[in-house]
């Protein structure tokens, strides 16, 4: 009567090439909002509110929203972000290292 549905396995969707294909993806994200928001301020615009940099960072897009800090100088005299982006980065790594070694 129904078409039966295809059976998607967890192993398929979490896989190596998928996971490092969405921390590419998130990473780039995190640096061209970077950008976008130094854009916008630059011109005195509307801006990305300062809790969606730091989700996109605790989404794993640290190594992107510090490189865009960095690159367009961008919050670096934020001890909030100088701070808080590489310490939320870090974490992750060790979190990732933890998962993989135990």
């Amino acid at each position: 009567m129904f078409p039966e549905q295809p059976t998607i396995h967890f192993e398929e969707i979490f896989s190596i090439q998928n996971i490092l294909l969405y921390l590419l993806v998130i990473n780039i994200f995190g640096f061209f909002i970077m950008w976008l928001d130094k854009r916008k301020a630059k011109k005195g615009s509307w801006r990305i509110p300062e809790k969606t940099l730091f989700i996109v960072t605790a989404l794993g897009g640290g190594i992107g929203t510090i490189a865009g800090m960095y690159t367009f100088r961008h919050k670096t005299q934020k001890l909030n972000f100088v701070i808080g982006f590489p310490f939320i980065t870090i974490l992750e790594i060790i979190a990732i290292v933890y998962w993989l070694v135990f």
